[in-house]
């Protein structure tokens, strides 16, 4: 037996090894709901009420129902991959119902996050240039582009605006629009439709009730802080040094997943908070597993403890690994000067 073979065979063991917590618990599934859309509604209704009396405390509560819709867009996000729930009904149903609080149209999203599964890591199937936090350009392919480009792509990739200001664009108001979705793609295109519909419906309601100054405030507020905690925490934990891209002829998803992948290691309030999501190595190599299973998965096989250990404070400076260089196998920052 060749050394490739041995090492398939390793790969493929590695990824049954994990199965056995794919099967999710209805228990705790509904537990997480609970403790998730809960807290959300008490804290938005408490944000209200403070309007009057303080506007600090506002702020305060904002961060903090933030952190639960972060929260509840992880289940959506287990929903699209068919693991909170046993049902694929029961997964659509909350996914969708999710949708109404992250304002992200359930059934698009999860088609192009498949894809991000399918293609991270390979250069030579790389999704549209418009997502630009599942994308990458070469060292090479950067030099190639003309000084104006060049300006502009450095501009996007500074996390002043990938990470401040497109976050709330893209969830207030680019997912309102079937933006980078083939025509063929007609259920998911109607889907952007009918999730604004029944947001529209939610917002129509809660003005009439409340105001809709205090509503735009309150709402506007706590998607945005979401949206740059959630996109900052989906993004970083691909972007460092040694993570790994590969052209078609070498990828692996195994390889992909451990090594283009890391464990973003937070505080247990965070880890909770964000359910378990800094085990991202363990959820690309296999994304059936629910969120709270990740962190079993992970302490049961010695293998999936090589992964890249990623801090908080890593993640602060992942927008420096900005270009794949294939000659050094390394990401790298931008070139100086250019």
């Amino acid at each position: 037996m060749n050394s490739n073979t041995s090492r398939g065979d390793d790969r493929d063991a590695l990824r049954r090894n994990t199965r056995v917590y794919e099967a999710s618990e209805l228990r705790r599934s509904l537990w997480q709901l609970a403790n998730s859309f809960v807290p959300f509604i008490a804290l938005c209704a408490l944000m209200y009420w403070s309007l009057t009396v303080s506007i600090a405390l506002t702020a305060a509560l904002a961060v903090a129902a933030a952190c639960f819709v972060v929260r509840i867009f992880i289940i959506q996000h287990d929903c699209g991959h068919g693991s909170f729930f046993r049902s694929r009904a029961a997964n659509h149903a909350v996914g969708t119902l999710c949708s109404l609080v992250t304002l992200t149209p359930y059934l698009l999203w999860r088609r192009q996050h498949a894809g991000h599964h399918s293609h991270w890591n390979n250069l030579d199937r790389r999704l549209s240039g418009s997502d630009i936090y599942s994308g990458c350009l070469t060292l090479a392919e950067y030099r190639q582009l003309s000084g104006l480009r060049q300006r502009l792509y450095r501009l996007v990739q500074h996390p002043a605006i990938s990470w401040l200001v497109l976050p709330p664009f893209v969830f207030l108001l680019l997912y309102r629009v079937p933006f980078d979705t083939p025509r063929a793609w007609q259920r998911e295109r109607r889907a952007v439709h009918l999730t604004n519909l029944a947001v529209l419906a939610v917002f129509l309601a809660l003005g009439f009730a409340l105001g809709f100054g205090p509503v735009l405030l309150i709402q506007g507020t706590v998607i945005s802080i979401a949206a740059i905690g959630g996109v900052w925490l989906f993004s970083v934990q691909h972007r460092f040094e040694t993570t790994l891209w590969a052209r078609q002829p070498a990828w692996h998803p195994v390889s992909a997943a451990l090594e283009g992948s890391s464990y973003l290691e937070l505080p247990p309030l965070l880890q909770w908070i964000t359910g378990n999501i800094g085990f991202h190595h363990v959820h690309h190599l296999n994304p059936r597993i629910p969120n709270y299973r990740l962190e079993a998965c992970h302490e049961a096989i010695p293998a999936l403890q090589t992964a890249f250990v990623m801090k908080p404070w890593h993640g602060l400076k992942a927008w420096r690994a900005a270009l794949w260089d294939e000659e050094t196998a390394r990401m790298v920052p931008f070139p100086r000067g250019k």
